[in-house]
């Protein structure tokens, strides 16, 4: 079995639920009341492929989306080898925003793979943004793929997780 370790950047705008995300998947827990993260936050994670005779830990690096802290951001990047850029789906995200996040997540790895994921999706009268814009922007940054998150159901967190670590071991570089 092949072991792999892969630092993986989760990014996004303040307040789409990034932390949130993350503890749902590392812990299995919702906690909605998590505050702002303040520059970077870490966390780990043991996922195993049998299909892919593979095994990793994930290095998930949640970085906080406040304006604020956008320039010391990019000491954090290198050695990525993937990225989720997660957006609120009752928000529609501004074009700026996420050119500014596929620009810091790709400062050291212009080819890196991101993955484009929707988030609050229980929030269903409110969803603001349709599949064909948020596919229409996933191939505008040439994204690997787009998905639709809850981390309050739980609905496709480790889906999200599974996409980004499974592209990276079918194309990782020896």
């Amino acid at each position: 079995m092949r072991n792999f370790v892969f630092k993986i950047l989760v990014a996004g705008d303040g307040g789409v639920g990034k932390t949130t995300l993350l503890r749902r998947y590392v812990n299995g827990i919702f906690d909605d009341s998590t505050i702002q993260t303040v520059g970077v936050d870490f966390f780990l994670k043991e996922m195993h492929f049998e299909d892919l005779n593979a095994s990793c830990t994930l290095q998930l690096w949640d970085l906080g989306g406040q304006e604020r802290f956008r320039h010391i951001l990019e000491n954090f990047v290198m050695g990525a080898r993937g990225a989720l850029l997660l957006f609120d789906l009752t928000n529609m995200p501004k074009i700026e925003s996420i050119l500014n996040w596929v620009n810091i997540v790709r400062s050291h790895d212009f080819n890196l793979p991101i993955l484009f994921v929707g988030t609050k999706l229980d929030l269903d009268d409110a969803i603001a943004m349709d599949d064909d814009t948020a596919l229409d922007i996933k191939n505008t940054f040439n994204m690997i793929d787009f998905l639709k998150t809850s981390a309050k159901s739980g609905h496709n967190v480790e889906m999200a997780f599974e996409t980004i670590s499974k592209y990276i071991i079918k194309n990782f570089k020896y």
